[in-house]
């Protein structure tokens, strides 16, 4: 039975995308069976597992609005099977609020297919409204990636709140799997001072693997691939790697 994960946080631009796409493939080359469901209507998972988000029919969104049989919509890639988006899935937010218990329609739509997986792995958008709230409840932890900036602890406040919320009346069960660190340059104080910091806030809680900054990250997607398939010598593959196998180890203990 699959260990659902969200990934999310709602400042954009931190690596939500980078980290759901490279540890999705990360963790299938280990050996696991993964699926990607991609919540964002940017589409960047989609595209980035060499999936056509214009093409990709039926999506998530037909999933939950128009009834879709989820089964259909997964697409399997050599990296990761995928749960494809695109640009209808902006307005779904506003249409499900009139649907009956809104808040869990990605749930049973993934319920149908957690015995198929080992991890499912929910891409979330930058924000947190409806659609954010349907992976929350969906999942059985949430990943928060972290960029080592100046703002990096601005708004994890406001994250931490909505889970404690959805702990308490929609999700009983969900709890933090863990906050990674991206974007990380090792050559700079801030790097350094910002991970201290999100150490001190997160105690016992940030992945000893921390992403570098890697010029290969960034150009894999435009390629269609991970980075383990675009470049696996590159750190950036390294790094996911050895965070996959950190995901790991803390899931059988």
């Amino acid at each position: 039975m699959a260990k659902c994960i969200s990934i999310v946080n709602q400042k954009g631009g931190v690596g939500k995308t980078t980290t759901c796409v490279n540890l999705a493939a990360a963790l299938k080359q280990k050996g696991c069976r993964v699926l990607v469901c991609d919540f964002d209507p940017q589409a960047n998972s989609t595209s980035g597992l060499g999936v056509d988000k214009s093409a990709a029919s039926p999506s998530v969104y037909d999933v939950l609005i128009n009834g879709a049989d989820v089964r259909r919509a997964v697409v399997s890639t050599p990296y990761a099977d995928v749960i494809p988006a695109n640009k209808a899935l902006a307005g779904a937010g506003i249409e499900m609020i009139g649907l009956e218990d809104r808040e869990h329609l990605l749930r049973r739509a993934l319920d149908v297919l957690r015995p198929d997986y080992d991890y499912i792995l929910i891409d979330c958008p930058p924000s947190l409204e409806l659609l954010t709230l349907n992976a929350l409840c969906a999942s059985d932890t949430v990943l928060v990636p972290v960029q080592c900036e100046y703002y990096a602890l601005e708004g994890l406040s406001d994250l931490l709140t909505t889970i404690r919320i959805v702990k308490r009346s929609l999700n009983p069960s969900i709890a933090l799997e863990g906050v990674v660190l991206t974007m990380y340059d090792g050559r700079t104080n801030l790097s350094m001072q910002v991970a201290e910091e999100v150490k001190r806030h997160f105690p016992g809680q940030v992945y000893a693997t921390v992403i570098p900054r890697n010029v290969r990250l960034s150009e894999a997607p435009s390629h269609g691939k991970p980075v383990t398939a675009y470049d696996p010598l590159s750190r950036g593959s390294e790094a996911y790697l050895a965070l996959a196998e950190e995901v790991l180890e803390h899931n059988r203990a």
